[in-house]
């Protein structure tokens, strides 16, 4: 028999929840039993004792089990504690289930495995599209010896999932083939035949106490071969705020990672079997590199992943950041006709990419600077953290806009999620010196000169960067220091001026550019 609420098929025979668009929800016995407890004495309120004696058998368990227990029944058939559409909580008496409910023979669709009904069969060979990078999470280890911790580590699993999901460039075999799996001693090459993906991500879940520790490793299935390991840990208070943290976390460290092995594996193809994403993947490789040669290399690459794939709206967006970074840095290719053709490609990338975090995170990033509309600008890097919040460049470039919009805390603020985000991310010395430069605007001048150097040392280049450590050093009356600086910034550009910082720079509160122009003037830029 099965019940059917909302959009929730709860299979009694099965013992499956199902929930669209996911298809099977993992959970856990003792919550599988709490939801069935509930639905089935769906007209009356349930005591704290009811469920102790239903579901427990009686067994004294604590408050925070308890609702931990109801937090995750919550999740599972999608409701939560603060609508209660389905699970109400009757304040000093218990909980009642208030969702119409219909029963139903159950229908004789394929599950998916959990603990009780054993693993099902491998999914049959199915790989994935060949132009695009592929991967399998597979269902993570549970070391603790307690098997309810079962449903936080596959509800880990289940958030990396729909995380990697978001990531357009990246195909990302769905839950249910992934949690066949569950259980088995696996090869990670035979699961990359079976599923037909480039590369597989596994790891365990241990408790000890009140702390939870995350191990995951990501694997060429090829090769078999490691391309990235680490560990995540953080204390079991709030499970379902652990859960999104962890899942943010193991994401944001992945991401770059597999697109340093998609650029690594481009660059072994011969250069006449190139499509269009491998020209993207050529384009990353010399702009992460940040110097006025790579972007000289980069710019063709984005430009020939267009002309083969006219609807390739993250390549517009690359390629448009181009022109701007030339424009930041007073570099060679950055008239007037350069920058018209900046504006085009961001306008291409974000009417293409409405639904792309990256186009939108490039295109409106760039259109905001080319078009001088901070606001949309703005908005754009809302939409494509919507899209993909655990998108680095979107909240790094998002922070960036607030900063020239004229609020250096709230943009300090996201900067550093971002670095947190993504902590050997390619692009950190552009964090750093958004962070130098939001302290600089704030009035900390010796917290601005500390990030500025810290991003030069990286990309000494950088002209912004070589702007804040001059007029940081100047404002805070370290005049050996500046006048240093301004040698080397002078070096960098010698025709810019204090006249020219208004189409340098998108500094929107007079007041904020002026601080910006007073320390470039006491270190000694002309006027």
């Amino acid at each position: 028999m099965a019940l059917v609420f909302g959009h929730c098929v709860l299979d009694l025979d099965r013992r499956e929840l199902s929930r669209p668009p996911s298809g099977i929800v993992a959970t856990p016995p003792k919550v599988f039993d709490l939801l069935v407890y509930l639905v089935e004495n769906r007209e009356r309120v349930v005591s704290r004792d009811d469920l102790l004696h239903a579901v427990w058998d009686g067994r004294i368990v604590s408050e925070s089990t308890l609702a931990s227990h109801i937090n995750a029944v919550r999740k599972a058939v999608g409701d939560n504690g603060h609508d209660q559409a389905l699970i109400r909580t009757v304040a000093r008496k218990g909980f009642r289930f208030v969702g119409a409910v219909t029963e139903c023979r159950a229908a004789a669709t394929h599950g998916s495995p959990d603990a009780e009904a054993g693993p099902a069969e491998p999914p049959a060979a199915s790989p994935a599209p060949v132009d695009k990078p592929s991967i399998a999470v597979l269902p993570f280890v549970n070391l603790s010896r307690d098997p309810e911790q079962d449903y936080f580590a596959d509800g880990m699993v289940e958030d990396i999932i729909g995380a990697l999901s978001r990531l357009r460039w990246l195909f990302v075999i769905a839950r249910n083939s992934s949690f066949a799996y569950k259980g088995r001693t696996i090869d990670v090459k035979q699961v990359g035949r079976e599923l037909g993906v480039r590369y597989v991500l596994e790891g365990s879940v241990r408790r000890a106490d009140r702390r939870i520790r995350i191990t995951g490793q990501l694997i060429d299935a090829a090769t078999g071969g490691h391309l990235w390991a680490d560990r995540f840990e953080g204390a079991l208070d709030d499970i379902f705020e652990l859960q999104d943290r962890m899942t943010e976390s193991v994401v944001g460290a992945i991401a770059p990672q597999l697109e340093r092995a998609e650029i690594r594996r481009a660059q072994r193809k011969p250069t006449g079997s190139l499509d269009s994403y491998d020209y993207y993947l050529y384009g990353m490789a010399s702009f992460h590199r940040g110097t006025s040669d790579a972007i000289d290399a980069a710019l063709p690459s984005f430009r020939k992943a267009i002309e083969l794939d006219r609807e390739f709206a993250s390549a517009y967006g690359m390629a448009a950041w181009c022109h701007l970074w030339r424009r930041i840095n007073n570099w060679p290719g950055g008239s007037a006709s350069d920058i018209a053709e900046g504006h085009d490609l961001a306008c291409r990338a974000v009417a293409l990419g409405k639904d792309d975090a990256v186009a939108l995170t490039r295109g409106g990033h760039a259109l905001a600077h080319f078009g001088g509309d901070l606001d949309r600008g703005v908005a754009l890097l809302d939409r494509a953290l919507a899209l993909n919040p655990n998108l680095s460049s979107a909240w790094f470039l998002g922070a960036y806009l607030r900063l020239w919009r004229g609020e250096p805390d709230a943009a300090i603020e996201r900067f550093a999620h971002a670095m947190r985000l993504s902590p050997l991310d390619s692009e950190l010395f552009r964090m750093q010196a958004g962070m130098a430069m939001a302290h600089l605007l704030a009035g900390r001048f010796d917290m601005a000169s500390t990030w500025a150097e810290r991003s030069s040392r990286d990309v000494p280049g950088f002209l912004m960067v070589a702007g804040i450590i001059a007029a940081s050093h100047a404002l805070a009356d370290r005049t050996d220091d500046a006048r240093r600086a301004m040698d080397r910034l002078r070096a960098l550009n010698p025709a810019l001026r204090l006249s020219l910082l208004g189409s340098w720079l998108p500094i929107r509160q007079p007041q904020h550019a002026a601080l910006f122009a007073e320390g470039l003037r006491r270190a000694g830029l002309p006027e």
